[in-house]
């Protein structure tokens, strides 16, 4: 298909000011009249193709005609001179790599390993509400809850010790931060795998019972190389965190904002677990979409990707497909199908995570309301949000009880 350079439009992923919990408006228009099309994503960079409809975004994630590895000619990235991700980054991989790293992987989030940390979050969840009311009447609810609690609970399942979470924080949000430079993102990669190689290199010597332990016996094994081990400690630290706590404070602030919802949350183990893939449907951190490149032509719908073109696929616009979800920008904790959102992607780099992302927003979400019935944002202060980054969610969070 032929294109007019002069008709390509340009895109912006920011919220608005006045909707911040939903996508771009933009979006809905791209879903009516032109579900498929190129697009000006980044200054200066290549126009991909852009992807707004549910099935299609299914279509082009389960493809086996599509790359993620960002050193692809074409692959669309936010910065230039992106660097290369280290092969334990393997959501950034193809086959057979990423499939090395998934499988060494697969039984650490299984329901039934999952389910033990449930204990032990309940028990942070405890320790870090505690410690917020008996502060005072206000806090950040980023600061105090959010970001804390899957840092911790991210920590204790990999054998991380949490005095070096302010280290691997700060150097994670470099990684999801399409305002940082190439360089920036680089040595953020460098650092944090430096102090997991150390780390992966004690538990090594003196294992124990964690996933950073059980990475060394991979790497006795021969599956890979203590830096690849590392890498992959790496990348499970920062994605293993950063995301839950978007999650959960965006939540927060749908709850508050839709209250008579709430009894959802107290209706049954199945109902509460129904409303939280509601949230993640209507909410969708992943601000920035997933980026692919065609690595053969591929048919979606009416159009033909051809070979070394960029794609994004907004699984945030995807979520809110009215062919798919019947009023999809109604918040529904009762939603039938609510499941069928795509948060966590789809095809062989599904998030891996999303059992343990799920408990934690099963255990946070109804025990802070339930404990805190007067939560509202602190009259005179605004919620700011995190517009530069990959995964989208409140960066401060005002909140008073």
């Amino acid at each position: 298909m032929s294109e007019n350079k002069s008709s390509i439009k340009t895109l912006s992923m920011t919220r608005e000011a006045g909707a911040p919990l939903d996508p771009p408006s933009q979006y809905a228009g791209l879903r009516q009249e032109a579900p498929i099309s190129r697009v000006s994503v980044w200054a200066g960079r290549p126009t991909p193709w852009l992807v707004t409809r549910w099935e299609d975004a299914r279509t082009v994630l389960a493809s086996s005609g599509v790359s993620s590895l960002s050193t692809r000619p074409g692959f669309p990235t936010a910065v230039e001179n992106a660097p290369a991700m280290p092969p334990g980054y393997f959501f950034g991989q193809d086959n057979p790599v990423h499939d090395t790293f998934r499988r060494a992987l697969t039984r650490e989030f299984m329901v039934k390993r999952v389910e033990a940390l449930r204990e032990p979050t309940v028990r942070i969840f405890d320790q870090l509400l505690g410690g917020m009311t008996d502060s005072g009447g206000s806090a950040d609810l980023v600061e105090a809850v959010a970001l804390p609690l899957p840092s911790l609970v991210i920590c204790e399942l990999l054998g991380v010790p949490y005095e070096e979470h302010d280290f691997f924080q700060s150097h994670s949000k470099i990684l999801i931060d399409t305002a940082a430079t190439g360089e920036e993102k680089a040595a953020a990669h460098g650092a944090l795998g430096d102090y997991l190689e150390r780390l992966v290199e004690d538990k090594r010597r003196k294992p124990e019972d964690d996933l950073v332990s059980r990475l060394g016996e991979h790497v006795n094994a021969g599956t890979f190389s203590v830096r690849d081990a590392a890498d992959l400690g790496a990348f499970l630290l920062f994605a293993g965190h950063e995301t839950t706590a978007n999650m959960i404070g965006l939540g927060v602030l749908a709850l508050l904002e839709h209250p008579e919802q709430l009894p959802r949350l107290y209706a049954g183990k199945a109902e509460l677990a129904n409303a939280v893939e509601e949230l993640l449907r209507y909410l969708t951190i992943a601000h920035m979409g997933l980026s692919r490149v065609a690595t053969e032509d591929i048919t979606v719908g009416d159009i033909t990707i051809r070979a070394g073109e960029g794609v994004i696929i907004l699984l945030n616009s995807a979520n809110r497909d009215a062919d798919t979800f019947d009023d999809a920008d109604t918040l529904d904790l009762a939603r039938v199908n609510a499941r069928q959102h795509l948060a966590f992607g789809y095809g062989i780099h599904q998030c891996l995570g999303q059992p343990l992302a799920r408990m934690e927003l099963q255990i946070v979400l109804p025990e802070l309301f339930r404990r805190l019935p007067n939560l509202r944002i602190e009259p005179g202060r605004d919620v700011t949000f995190k517009q530069s980054s990959a995964a989208y969610g409140p960066s401060f969070m005002p909140i008073t009880w």
